[in-house]
């Protein structure tokens, strides 16, 4: 029998979904409240501006998505979203990428509070923990104005748990914990959530996470040295929310894995070179902390939001050189929101960052570079029509610059955006999207510091965003397409600047019935460095060549068992175009991920949760995981089959 290649069976398998989407269940009973939705629209209904044409690309993170998450990972927190690619494996070395753009080059909050610490290029920028999530949204490309400075590529914006979203609205006190048990690794992982509240308005929300396990074997058997479980997540939250709507909290939170990693954390290994062992210790601390006001029940003219906030990337390799690379954010943003009328608002505002990133080793110096930035801006949504969403900012930044050897340097740009949606009928809509960013000069990997560049040629980034899209819909099934253009001038790379471009196409549809849900994303996205075609190291901290992903996820509730069934693939075409640029073809791969979840009648807030992940035993290294495609790397493999089981209550 001759085998199909990657492409044929996925053609087949889209064919097969699109197929059966008119025969889905339609059963007369709603679903049941106690079942989380894969139904992203829910979502953008909690964002306050969800329906803005500025958010009209926007995509979110399903609430059964961040649910299934929990004692997972990034790449479980996104695993519906074909255009977010999630590489590395591991957490600390899990980088993420938006159509193809690392994300390094994004606009990132996290309870307002900035993000993007620039580190050790092994590792990830970016850790999170999906365990304290409850909103998660990805701009791709045109971001408005009030999102932040430098979103050169878009943004992507989290929201932590609160006291309210534990609570039931009469509780005073309540929580939950989880525990599970993956075979592949034996890795244990258990968490605790406790919320409480009083009735002049003050919440604590107390929240604590482990992870512990054994090398994971890949899906042909071998053991991956130094992927072992070793996390810990911890979140404090406190809030005071006043009878007029007055909201003040105060958050912190601290992720830390400090076990055995690969030398290089992100790569599987180096053929040839200098001998290294094969794993070291890293010991890497994620901190973020804010302090937020804003009014809750005031939609006027006065309807201001404050915002304090300081992250932090702590990354210590004790061997070889003792080396400490630590990268901080402190940030701060005031606006207000005028409602001119209920379908016109103007969000306008300052905002602010410091940041600074340093390496050191005994016995040198400490090596360092830093920048401040100081931002205006303004942003306009409106609807002047039943047919028509309308939605354009502006933004001015004044950015200060401190190099290596006490360079110095200033510079200033404005950014602006527009988009727009225009209804032709009830069902199908239009749209398009446009931004011209200031990027200014970003920092730099803090363990290349030891290169000692000069930055003579060194100019502010510039970058160009460019979507177009289509969207129909009826009442169970929803159909969009997009075309998109990013193009980053003078990005920086070192000392000196570089081109980078990434551009594709995007598909999605969303089916839902009484009972379930079916999401279908698909990506096809091409990068290029300096107008040429490139490999994942050309393209270092700028992107990564992804080509075809898909995305698929389902969900089925059976009331008459008390369980909720369905799995999700994860998959990607194979890509031909790196052997001429890196030297390899990235090879697709399939992976099949199944679960049921049964909630007992007799005890009350009890979840059982079986899945088995990676179902076939694919052996593949995602997407976009670093080095696939040169010969003299091997990438860094995902874990093979693992059969899962989580225990949940919630009290």
């Amino acid at each position: 029998m001759i085998a199909m290649n990657t492409s044929l069976r996925a053609r087949l398998l889209c064919g097969a979904v699109a197929a059966l989407l008119p025969f889905a269940p339609a059963v007369a009973q709603t679903t049941s409240s106690d079942v989380i939705t894969l139904d992203p629209i829910h979502v953008r209904m909690n964002d306050p501006v969800g329906d803005a044409a500025d958010r009209a690309t926007a995509v979110y993170v399903a609430d059964a998505e961040l649910e299934r998450a929990r004692l997972g990972d990034l790449k479980d927190l996104f695993a519906g979203l074909a255009s977010v690619s999630v590489g590395g494996a591991i957490p600390v070395a899990q980088k993420i990428f938006v159509n193809g753009i690392d994300m390094l080059n994004l606009t990132i909050a996290v309870d307002g509070a900035l993000q993007n610490n620039r580190a050790f290029h092994h590792v990830t920028a970016n850790a999170f923990d999906p365990g304290v999530l409850k909103f998660a949204r990805v701009d791709p490309g045109v971001a408005a104005a009030d999102t932040g400075p430098n979103a050169v590529a878009g943004a992507v914006i989290m929201e932590t748990v609160d006291a309210g979203d534990v609570l039931g609205d009469d509780d005073t006190f309540g929580g939950g914990f989880r525990l599970g048990y993956g075979s592949n690794g034996q890795t244990i992982s258990g968490s605790v959530t406790l919320a409480g509240r009083t009735d002049s308005g003050f919440e604590v929300l107390a929240y604590l996470k482990r992870a512990v396990g054994d090398d994971y074997k890949d899906g042909d058997g071998n053991t991956v040295l130094g992927t072992g479980a070793d996390m810990k997540s911890q979140l404090l939250k406190f809030g005071w929310e006043s009878l007029e709507g007055h909201r003040v909290e105060l958050s912190g939170q601290q992720i830390v894995d400090d076990g055995a990693r690969p030398y290089r954390a992100n790569i599987g290994s180096v053929i040839g070179g200098r001998p290294t062992p094969p794993t070291r210790l890293y010991e890497t601390t994620r901190s973020n902390f804010s302090l937020r006001y804003e009014n809750l029940n005031d939609f006027g003219m006065w309807d201001p939001e404050l915002v304090l906030g300081f992250s932090e990337s702590d990354i210590r390799v004790p061997e070889p050189y003792q080396s400490t690379g630590i990268s901080s954010t402190l940030s701060f943003k005031a606006q207000n929101t005028f409602h001119l009328s209920d379908s016109k608002t103007i969000t306008a505002g300052i905002d602010y960052y410091k940041k600074k990133s340093e390496y050191s080793e005994p016995g040198s110096a400490v090596s360092e570079e830093g920048a401040k930035n100081f931002g205006v801006f303004a942003q306009l949504r409106m609807e002047p029509s039943e047919q028509w969403l309308l939605s354009g900012g502006l933004r001015y930044d004044w950015q200060d610059f401190d190099g290596l050897g006490d360079y110095e340097t200033s510079d200033n740009g404005a950014s602006g955006n527009a988009s727009v949606t225009y209804r032709i009928s009830d069902r199908l809509s239009v749209r398009a999207g446009y931004s011209s960013v200031f990027g200014g000069i970003q920092l730099e990997d803090n363990y290349e510091f030891w290169r000692a560049w000069t930055y003579d040629g060194l100019r502010s980034a510039r970058a160009q965003n460019y979507i177009a899209g289509i969207d129909w819909t009826n009442d169970r099934l929803t159909l969009g397409g997009e075309i998109f253009l990013t193009e980053i001038n003078r990005a920086r790379s070192g000392g000196s600047n570089i081109d980078f471009e990434s551009k594709g196409y995007s598909l999605g549809a969303t089916y839902g019935w009484d009972l379930g849900f079916l999401r279908f994303t698909y990506i096809d996205s091409e990068i290029s460095v300096n107008g040429a075609a490139t490999g994942s190291y050309e393209a270092l901290d700028l992107g990564a060549p992804l080509g075809q992903v898909i995305a698929l996820e389902v969900q089925q509730e059976l009331p008459a068992y008390n369980l909720v069934v369905g799995g999700n693939l994860d998959m990607a075409l194979d890509y031909d175009d790196t052997q001429d640029t890196s030297g390899l073809g990235l090879e697709g791969y399939e992976v099949i991920n199944l679960f049921a979840e049964y909630t007992p009648p007799a005890l009350t807030g009890v979840t059982v949760r079986a899945s088995v992940q990676n179902l076939l035993d694919a052996d593949y290294a995602d997407r976009s995981t670093y080095g696939a495609d040169y010969t003299s790397v091997v990438a860094l493999k995902e874990p093979g089959r693992s059969f899962n089981l989580e225990l949940i209550a919630r009290f």
